[in-house]
């Protein structure tokens, strides 16, 4: 079952439900099965859908980079993927959708619930995160996302702990918020490999090599051929 169909089974069961006068709120109807195959970075998971392997994007919350291709590994970014890792990996989980389902990517856009708790609100409680790319029509939860990033605020826990760090427009480097441990440094800039998937579903990755490299707009970085291929992704076809 594709994740379309999945969800016209979920308008349809929830559409039935209101019409029966049940309540639609924190019932399990609204939500998508999954399993989470691999955690990208602490914003982003590859997960399987009925057997369909899809990359999911937490919605309106933003974590410090680890694996971004032109940036160095930011503060408290290792910290929130590791949380995310030791949380999810592994597990079933529920996705909830909001009104747009994918971004230009193609990822799937989601709200991510494991134990009936929701992961955007922990790394939001927990200043792994901050509220953004806040567009509509996804802002279901904006409100109670932005309380939860202010009661983090108040604590200076996690990225609201470095001055001037977390900001409105993104992550600030400075003198004091670039304390990171120098092999996770020289890790990120080894990180070289691109996977990308097509307009087919397939998986590929680049290497510096690779003829469509320098416009080639990964949805994943790898540091090791080995490791792409572990993620699922082929080499490209020359």
């Amino acid at each position: 079952m594709t994740v379309y169909n999945t969800t016209i089974k979920l308008i349809i069961t929830v559409f039935l439900c209101i019409l029966a006068g049940c309540s639609t709120e924190n019932t399990n109807s609204n939500f998508i099965n999954a399993e989470v195959n691999r955690v990208v970075d602490g914003d982003t998971l590859n997960v399987s859908i009925d057997g369909k392997e899809e990359t999911v994007r937490l919605l309106l919350v933003d974590t410090p980079e680890t694996v971004h291709p032109t940036k160095p590994v930011e503060p408290f970014g290792p910290e929130a993927s590791t949380y995310m890792k030791k949380l999810l990996t592994g597990n079933k989980v529920d996705i909830e959708l909001d009104v747009g389902e994918r971004d230009k990517y193609g990822r799937l856009l989601a709200y991510i619930y494991f134990e009936e708790k929701m992961v955007n609100k922990l790394l939001l409680e927990k200043g792994l995160a901050r509220v953004a790319y806040v567009f509509e029509p996804n802002t279901k939860y904006v409100d109670e996302f932005y309380e939860i990033q202010k009661q983090a605020q108040n604590k200076a826990i996690g990225i609201w702990s470095l001055e001037n760090y977390a900001t409105d427009e993104g992550f600030n480097s400075n003198e004091e918020s670039s304390s990171v441990v120098e092999d996770e440094l020289a890790h990120s800039v080894e990180c070289t490999i691109k996977g990308n998937i097509n307009s087919k579903g397939e998986k590929i990755y680049h290497t510096e090599a690779s003829p469509s490299y320098k416009v080639t707009k990964p949805e994943e970085m790898f540091c090791s051929k080995q490791e792409a291929e572990a993620a699922g992704y082929r080499a490209i076809k020359r």
